[in-house]
Order: structure tokens, then C-alpha cells, then sequence
């Protein structure tokens, strides 16, 4: 069956594949950097990060050498902000062990940090022709529809069969190609959310699910569970035309990035009034903000929000906060997309916001 579906896939793909900017050529290192930036991200919202990625670090070496502070502002509203911390961590290796290139080897690529089966494949088969799978999200629901698959597509054991059985029907000189074929495929046509374009599929004659009307059991994917909640306050503590800011540990959640000064629990006006005054803080209006959610993969934070404009203060009172002016924050602090309705009333844009009156 995977056998059948290689040549009119390949046809379909030269002739309706999108126009992206990693696919202008075969760069491995271009093809590096759109395949962690596509891991949680969807490919409109990649496109200006790739670019701007790409053109402020062209190399590998670049990457390398790039200030980890500058590195986080740079990748500032992708999220998920240790892929970059490890893609630079696997640019040093790269620097001191292959000249700076991404190596023409499968396993060597699987061996550098963040560097999984599925980059890895995509890296080896579209950059070099290696043919070996790259098997993502997309490619497991388009074949789980086309076999009739009821293997739980987030069990490893099923994707590692997976895998094997492409391996076993990779066209040679092409693989490149179809990995991309089978992707695009998903993205496009056989979509993960609402009824899939089975009429513009250049594989519907091979869909067995098709065939039984049964593509809305397929894939099988095991319920996620549910996310944890924490209760949160965020503080914007504003001394004339400066907001404090603070920088988090450098383990664990948004590790290494800035945030607003903020505290487990939902608190109310007099018990902010104590928070800011055992920071030897003088406050001189409290005012409430509207609540704020934000998602993370396994944590919803519920966010209350105040403004608390304060006296100058006239010496160091907390070696954790630091103040600075807005335009220094959006140019110089990473911050996290969490904090992002709060930085609005400070007219702070984060991530892609801070570019668009650019254009």
C-alpha cells in the first residue's frame, strides 16, 4: 500500500507544494531552524521569525557565538524557549566538531541536543537525500487514515513502526521529497481540525478509510490530561516612565527570560500593598487590571493584574528588580508571550508585535 501511494504523491507535491522560504533551497542549516521553529508554531506565524532568524544569524557559527540574552529576544513569541537554548548548545558542537555544517549522517544528526528521529529525518532526506523518514504529526494521521491504522499515534512504539515501515519504501534520490510530500499532504489536505479535503487527495483511491467512511475515527489519539491551574498576580510596579522587571531562575519554567514581578496566589489590593511594601517600595496608587489566561502545555496560569505606581525609590531595595523604560524592555529583555496582555498597558509589544510598524 505504501508502495502505491509514492509516485502519485511526488506528482501532486512538485505541482501544489507552498512557496516557502526554508524550501528555496536545500541549506541543511535553513532547514534546521524552520523544522524546531514549525514544532509548536504554525507556518504563517514561522515565516517572519525564519527570516529575521536567519538574516541576524546566517551561520551556524553565528548561532554559536550569539549572546544567549540576545538569542532569547530573538526568539521572543515562538515559546518553548529551551529548542533555542539547545539549538545553540548543538551549534557549539557543531563548531568544534564538524567546521560549523550539519552532518550528512542520520545518527550523528540524532546525537545533537534537540535534535530527534523526526529533524533529524528531515535534516538528512530534504538536505542530503538520506533516505530516511521524517515523521511528524501529519504524516502519522495521513497514514493512519490510508492503512486503517488504530494504533494510539502519541505511543512511541507506534511511531518507531511507523517509521520502519517508511524506511522500508523511502524512493532513493527522492526521499526528500516524498517526507515533504506526506507533510504537506497532512497539513493541507488530510487537516488535523475539521473534514479533510478527501476530493483534492491524490491518494483517495489507496484511503481505506476513505473507502469506509470511517476518516473521523482515524487518528486514534489518546486524551491529553487535563492541565494543571495555578492562580497568579502580576505586578506592573511603575516609577514614573520605568516598570520593574525581574529575570527568572535559569531551571525550570521560562527559564532565563524577564517577567513582571508576580506571586503565587490571587491577591487582593491590601495584600499587594504588602508585597511591594516589604520590597521597601512606597506605593502610591494601587489600581486593578482585567484577569489574563495563559496555556502552557501542562499548566493554565489565571492571572490577576495591578498597576502600582510607586515613589522613585533612592536606593536598592530588591537586587531582583530592575527598571527600565518601555522602548529598553521591547528592545533588550526577553519576555515571555505570558506576560503579554499586561505588557500591552504599557504599550510593551513582545514577540512578533514589536516589528509590525516596521514593515
Amino acid at each position: 500500500m505504501l508502495e502505491n501511494i509514492i509516485e502519485p504523491l511526488l506528482g501532486w507535491y512538485e505541482k501544489n507544494h507552498r512557496d516557502l522560504p526554508w524550501r528555496a533551497h536545500r541549506d541543511p542549516y535553513h532547514i534546521w531552524v524552520s523544522e524546531i521553529m514549525l514544532q509548536q508554531s504554525r507556518v504563517e506565524a514561522v515565516k517572519p521569525f525564519f527570516e529575521r532568524f536567519t538574516s541576524t544569524l546566517p551561520t551556524v557559527k553565528d548561532l554559536a557565538e550569539y549572546p544567549q540574552e540576545k538569542l532569547l529576544k530573538l526568539w521572543e513569541g515562538l515559546g518553548y524557549y529551551n529548542r533555542v537554548k539547545n539549538m545553540q548548545k548543538a551549534a557549539v558542537i557543531l563548531c568544534e566538531q564538524y567546521d560549523g555544517v550539519l552532518p550528512a549522517d542520520y545518527e550523528a544528526l540524532k546525537s545533537l541536543p534537540g535534535i530527534g528521529n523526526y529533524t533529524a529525518g528531515a535534516i538528512a532526506s530534504i538536505a542530503y537525500e538520506i533516505p530516511v523518514p521524517a515523521v511528524d504529526g501529519n504524516v502519522l494521521r495521513v497514514l493512519a487514515r490510508i492503512r486503517m491504522d488504530d494504533g494510539d499515534i502519541m505511543k512511541q512504539s507506534v511511531r518507531s513502526r511507523v517509521e520502519k515501515d517508511l524506511l522500508a519504501v523511502m524512493p532513493k534520490g527522492r526521499s526528500g521529497a516524498f517526507n515533504q510530500a506526506l507533510m504537506e499532504l497532512g497539513a493541507i489536505v488530510c487537516v488535523p481540525n475539521g473534514a479533510p479535503l478527501c476530493e483534492k487527495c491524490p491518494v483517495k483511491e489507496e484511503c481505506l478509510a476513505r473507502k469506509t467512511g470511517t476518516i473521523e475515527a482515524y487518528p486514534v489519539k489518546e486524551k491529553k490530561t487535563r492541565r494543571r491551574i495555578e492562580e497568579r498576580t502580576v505586578l506592573l510596579i511603575l516609577d514614573g516612565r520605568h516598570v520593574a522587571v525581574r529575570k527568572r531562575p535559569e531551571q525550570g519554567l521560562l527559564a532565563g527570560l524577564y517577567e513582571f514581578p508576580n506571586t503565587e496566589g490571587r491577591l487582593m489590593e491590601d495584600q499587594v500593598l504588602s508585597f511591594v511594601e516589604e520590597r521597601g517600595l512606597m506605593p502610591l496608587q494601587i489600581l486593578p487590571l482585567p484577569d489574563a489566561k495563559h496555556i502552557f502545555s501542562h499548566v493554565e496560569w489565571h492571572m490577576t493584574g495591578y498597576v502600582v505606581k510607586i515613589a522613585e525609590p533612592e536606593t536598592a531595595f530588591d537586587k531582583e528588580l530592575i527598571f527600565v523604560e518601555t522602548q529598553e524592555a521591547q528592545e533588550h529583555y526577553p519576555m515571555p508571550a505570558a506576560f503579554a496582555a499586561y505588557a500591552s498597558y504599557m504599550d510593551l509589544r513582545l514577540g512578533q508585535e514589536k516589528y509590525q510598524d516596521k514593515k
